[in-house]
Parts: structure tokens; C-alpha cells; sequence
């Protein structure tokens, strides 16, 4: 099933400044080949639920490994059974409105 999800990873007890933990996840989604979008509160991710979900512990695991003693996320998945359907489609979507 292909999905695609919002996800926020935030390392707690890791100090003011997350950007490292950010660029450590952004690498993990990254290394597992999935079309990933970042934005100012977190990540857009899609591909296979398998993979996707797989790509959220492996965040967890790689803050957990840098040091970060709690790491909370926050996830929102959307599925599709009429057909699939990417980011980008979904974004033009709404921006191809907005130019009429």
C-alpha cells in the first residue's frame, strides 16, 4: 500500500537546537530511497507502508544513537484505494486552483 506521511521527529532532552537530529533523519529517509519533502515543522515522506513506517524507527534508533534520551514524533498518514497519488500531484493540484 502506498502512503504518504507527515512526520516530526523531535529528540527531547537533547539540548535548544535540533538541526543535526533533523539532517541525521533526513538521511535516514534519504538512504532508503523514498521521495521525501522537507519543510519548516517536519518532513512529507512516500512510498510502500513497509518502508515508510521502517523509516520512522530507523529515526528513532539514529536520535536514540546520537544521544537523545527521549525522541517523540508526531505522524500523519494518508492512503488511497481509487489510485495513487503523489506529493507533487497533490500540490499542483491545489496550485493549478489558486492560478484561476
Amino acid at each position: 500500500m502506498h502512503v504518504i506521511a507527515d512526520l516530526s521527529v523531535i529528540p527531547i532532552g537533547a539540548g535548544a537546537s535540533v538541526s543535526d537530529y533533523v539532517a541525521a533523519c533526513e538521511r535516514v529517509i534519504e538512504e532508503a530511497g523514498l521521495n521525501r519533502h522537507l519543510h519548516a515543522h517536519g518532513t512529507n515522506v512516500e512510498g510502500p507502508w513497509d518502508e515508510v513506517t521502517a523509516v520512522v524507527k530507523r529515526c528513532h534508533e539514529t536520535l536514540h544513537e546520537m544521544g537523545a534520551p527521549r525522541v517523540h514524533t508526531t505522524l500523519k498518514l494518508g492512503t488511497r484505494t481509487d489510485h495513487e497519488q503523489t506529493m507533487d500531484e497533490r500540490v499542483s493540484k491545489v496550485e493549478g486552483l489558486l492560478r484561476k
